[in-house]
Order: structure tokens, then sequence, then C-alpha cells
């Protein structure tokens, strides 16, 4: 994936678990990714805008959404290597998992930045409502490549991967070099919660799709 970084890649990768979304308009031939979060992350958003600003249109901007939100997103150019992403992430227009995907320390902390919540001391998520109950279990396996062990955890009519007990130290020292300060309050490190719902000096990480 030519001009993409390694670590471009892991951040992008991580963004199209969590919160991030590809797309092609009709008639254009490459995908763009939409990073696209509440202005309560500005930090965040700021930060991965940073990190993939040489494949970016423009800067972020705050837009009003439904309800009075204030969203804060971008864009980046369209890219082949983002169609190729797009190709093995999408069927029919919705988020799969694909067979290939290897799961490293820096698309783990995308995606827990992204996606991640934390309820009390031991309960620690991954809120995968979007993906189906088949890839979530996939997803499981592939975190136990990194000694993570998790189960499917049902929220409402949903399910989501919640990490075991066991786990928790394990995910803290995968995650806490990595997180941004604005965002380590999910593992914990300050009082506020989010019940239910990095450096760029990372070493190079192998993310192989064949």
């Amino acid at each position: 994936m030519g001009s993409l970084t390694q670590f471009q890649k892991s951040i992008i990768i991580g963004s199209i678990l969590g919160d991030g979304y590809l797309r092609i308009i009709s008639g254009r031939n490459n995908a763009f990714l939409e990073i696209n979060h509440s202005i309560k992350q500005k930090q965040y958003v700021d930060w991965k805008y940073l990190n993939l600003k040489n494949i970016c249109v423009s800067p972020p901007k705050e837009r009003m959404g439904n309800g009075g939100r204030i969203a804060y997103r971008f864009y980046t150019k369209q890219l082949p290597e983002l169609t190729e992403l797009y190709n093995l992430f999408y069927k029919n227009g919705k988020k799969i998992i694909p067979l290939e995907i290897n799961i490293n320390p820096v698309i783990l902390s995308i995606w827990f930045m992204d996606d991640g919540s934390k309820c009390g001391n031991s309960s620690f998520y991954l809120n995968t409502q979007q993906f189906t109950k088949n890839d979530q279990e996939f997803l499981i396996k592939k975190l136990s490549i990194l000694g993570l062990k998790a189960r499917l955890n049902k929220d409402k009519i949903y399910y989501r991967i919640r990490f075991l007990s066991s786990s928790i130290s394990r995910l803290k020292e995968t995650l806490k070099e990595n997180l941004i300060p604005s965002m380590k309050y999910k593992l914990g490190y300050n009082p506020v919660e989010t019940c239910p719902r990095l450096t760029s000096s990372i070493g190079q990480m192998k993310i192989k799709f064949s």
C-alpha cells in the first residue's frame, strides 16, 4: 500500500474497526476515509489528522448534527490503497471483518479509543454491535493472539466484546503507551467513565493482507 506508512495503515484499520468509514462516491474509482467524532473528542480527531495529514484534503471542521450535536470531522483523499481496504472490509456497503486481518497493538489502541468503554473497575468492552455475531467471534480469536481473552456480552438485542477480568492487566499494558492523554480515561486513569456504550514513534508493525 504504497503512499501509506505502516503506522498510518494501523490508524486507518483501527478506525475502520471503530467509528471511521470508507466511502466510494458514485462515478469515482477510489475510496476515501471519513473520520467523524463528537466535538468533545477534538484532541483525538486532531491527533488522527496530524498523523494522516499528508493524505487529507483539509483540516478537521465542526458541523452541526442532529439534536444539536456538534460533530468534528475530516476526510482523506481518494486513494487506491483505501479502495483496497474498502474491498476487504465492506460487503454490499456494510462493514465486515476480512479473514486476512491481523490486529497489532496500534490497531487495537485506535479501535479502543474509538469504541472502547469501561464500567466499574473490571468491565472493559469493545462496542462491536455493528458487526455480526460471527465476525465478533472471529475478532475474539484474533485478540487471543495478543494474549487477550474476551467473550461476547449481550447488550439488549445485540452483542459486544467484553474482556475477561483475567486479561484486564494485559489489556492496560498493551494499550497504555498508545492512548493519547485525552483518551486515557477509558482505562480508568481519571474519574470519568463511559459505562455502556499514540504516539507516532511506535516501532514497525506487520499487517498482512493477501
